[in-house]
């Protein structure tokens, strides 16, 4: 049997592998966590769900940790001989991932963890995260390439009605006149201050902005 999470809002799915030639893990990513299923916490450590589920039911038991912290349901998608039946699958998030791991003592606890926390470093930072063998076309029958893409180019055309807003406010002004020095200069300006702010490098050279600037 076989099961992949479903897409929902909010959430991303990553590729995981313990090490080469590993089976690949996919990954749930939603609320600045990552989510596994029993089965999937199984392969990671190289155990049986059986055994999973009694090291939860001991961590409940014991109070280390609370269900309604590290306990979410999902829509998943299991393969169940010819038929393809949707279930709501319990998941555990990262802190009850690890606290298996120590419990199993597996060194792939630690592997893991080092590699959730960067990831999610990543998209907290930077509002995303890549998974790139995804996006290479090895480890997913599902090219999502040209969704990024276009994700990409939504993002830029955004970017592009807000400079037009900032010109329509500035020809507003008394004194604008649209290709004189100082309107490409103001333009210069304002592109400037925004690349600075994105590269952390406040040396851009206005003379290259003018040249390239499409306004």
């Amino acid at each position: 049997m076989s099961e992949q999470q479903e897409n929902h809002p909010g959430g991303g799915l990553l590729i995981y592998r313990a090490g080469e030639g590993a089976a690949p893990i996919r990954v749930l990513l939603e609320g600045e966590t990552v989510w596994l299923t029993q089965r999937l916490i199984a392969e990671l450590y190289g155990t049986s769900v059986p055994n999973i589920n009694q090291h939860i039911t001991t961590i409940y038991e014991e109070e280390e940790l609370r269900p309604e912290a590290t306990l979410k349901k999902y829509l998943i998608v299991q393969t169940e001989g010819k038929r393809q039946v949707k279930r709501l699958v319990d998941h555990y998030n990262l802190e009850m991932i690890i606290s298996v791991g120590y419990r199993v003592r597996s060194t792939r606890g630690t592997q893991f963890r080092q590699w959730a926390t960067a990831r999610l470093s990543e998209y907290l930072v930077k509002g995303f995260t890549l998974d790139d063998e995804r996006l290479k076309g090895t480890a997913s029958p599902v090219d999502y390439f040209d969704e990024l893409l276009a994700r990409i180019r939504d993002i830029r055309a955004s970017e592009a009605r807000v400079y037009q807003r900032i010109r329509d406010i500035f020809a507003l002004a008394s004194d604008y006149r649209d290709g004189e020095r100082e309107t490409q200069l103001f333009f210069a300006t304002v592109q400037n201050k925004r690349l600075s702010r994105i590269s952390g490098n406040a040396k851009f050279s206005k003379i290259s902005v003018l040249r390239s600037q499409s306004w």
